[in-house]
């Protein structure tokens, strides 16, 4: 009998997986996981960008059956799942695996949310579904890092897709063959470039991550199929986007090893690979015997992938959440990087674009992905030096509960949703026991 193709052996995997198996800690994980996608979604609920993508998907829309966070109305299942995805991921606040650079939440939640509320479906079903979904879009990344993102495709929008539809199949309670083909059919819907990223093309590709993956469960369930191989096969999507999938990346350990579970959450709302560089200049700060001003120059040390992101010229928000220059301005000359330190009027700040000017970043390929080393020179010739390999919120430094916590509630704040925080976080610590999310809903609404 010849081996399972990759989307078959994703589909035996999600359909048979059972959610009394799944490990206490990992089930945990994943209301972490949901508590800061939430967050990061309230926190931007008055932003342009989301009121614009809503304003899109209500005039699509069909009958309304799912809550967008935050904004006091429900649309149809793929446009909830559209906005929501857009407003979790807008930030660069939300989760990320480091080895893929995906953010698994954005692309895979708000489907899994939307079938659940539509469907009356339970907490833990919502929970579990999430987890397999992740992992899907996790496994599928690994199997095509770092050629694919290399190339210019935004992999959490590609492997995005694959995950929103294993969830959604999940949901939608879809056999082995009939997940394996959501899983096939979103192969030709995979879609985000890199060269995009600055841009609002970005939430587009991110929101259709959500709601195609949707959209291909919903074929499966319908009888629609795909070629067993859409993945790796000689014409798939793999080798389409890169190079050939590393099948065992995919396929070895399912159900054992969860790579989902080497998820992490941001402590600052800029891209991952700059939390190394922003902790470093902090600490300098700390150490330094001088003023911050007189900081002469600035250099950051760090991998391809680092400087492929961040060495760029800052012109608006969505330019500073990925900037080595403006990182570590942040952290040297105001000491923080929150929300408002990446919106246009620190980026105007003239005193954060003069320091700016003042750092250049090198390549180091000894230092692995997501360290940073950051060397500052003094008036006086005396130079300061210090590497960081494992920022906060990294998995070695993982952010714990009562930071997640907090966390949400400064998101909240910035949504309008302040008052509402405290219920929301309680009835999301409480969904594996909801039958279900009734309550969760109508507070976030």
């Amino acid at each position: 009998m010849p081996d399972p193709t990759a989307a078959q052996a994703l589909g035996r995997f999600v359909a048979a997986s059972d959610w009394r198996d799944i490990p206490a800690a990992l089930r945990h994980e994943a209301k972490r996981a949901i508590l800061n996608h939430i967050g990061c979604a309230l926190g931007t609920a008055r932003d342009p960008a989301v009121q614009s993508a809503l304003r899109v998907m209500r005039g699509l829309g069909g009958r309304p059956a799912a809550t967008v966070f935050g904004q006091g109305i429900r649309l149809d299942p793929m446009g909830a799942a559209f906005v929501n995805a857009v407003a979790s991921n807008l930030l660069d606040y939300d989760d990320t695996h480091l080895d893929t650079v995906i953010h698994p939440a954005a692309p895979v939640a708000p489907p899994i949310f939307a079938l659940a509320e539509q469907r009356g479906l339970s907490g833990a079903a919502m929970l579990h579904a999430f987890l397999l979904g992740g992992e899907v879009a996790c496994r599928i990344g690994n199997a095509v890092s770092p050629g694919h993102y290399a190339r210019g495709w935004h992999i959490t929008s590609t492997c995005g897709a694959f995950g929103a539809a294993a969830g959604s199949a999940r949901m939608l309670g879809l056999s082995a063959d009939q997940v394996a083909h959501a899983i096939g059919i979103a192969s030709s819907e995979a879609a985000g470039t890199v060269e995009n990223l600055p841009s609002a093309a970005k939430n587009v590709s991110v929101g259709n991550a959500a709601r195609h993956g949707l959209l291909a469960a919903l074929f499966a369930a319908e009888g629609y199929d795909a070629a067993p191989a859409a993945i790796e096969g000689p014409l798939g999507w793999a080798r389409a986007t890169g190079d050939a999938a590393e099948m065992a990346a995919i396929t070895e350990g399912l159900g054992t090893r969860w790579e989902i579970r080497r998820n992490t959450y941001k402590p600052y709302p800029a891209g991952i690979v700059f939390h190394a560089v922003i902790d470093a200049c902090l600490e300098l700060r700390a150490r330094l015997d001088v003023p911050p001003e007189a900081i002469e120059a600035v250099t950051v040390a760090g991998d391809a992938l680092l400087l492929a992101r961040g060495d760029r010229v800052v012109r608006n928000a969505r330019d500073s959440r990925v900037s080595i220059h403006h990182s570590a301005a942040l952290g040297l000359l105001r000491g923080r990087a929150g929300v408002a330190d990446f919106e246009q009027a620190a980026v105007d700040d003239p005193a954060l674009a003069g320091f700016r000017a003042r750092v250049t970043a090198v390549l180091d390929d000894k230092l692995p992905r997501g360290a940073a080393r950051v060397t500052v020179r003094l008036p006086n010739g005396r130079k300061e030096e210090t590497t960081v390999v494992t920022p906060r919120g990294s998995e070695a430094k993982p952010l714990t509960d009562a930071e997640l916590e907090a966390k949400y509630h400064e998101n909240a704040g910035l949504g309008g949703c302040a008052d509402r925080a405290a219920a929301q976080i309680a009835a999301i610590w409480a969904l594996e026991d909801a039958p279900d999310l009734g309550r969760l809903m109508a507070l976030l609404a």
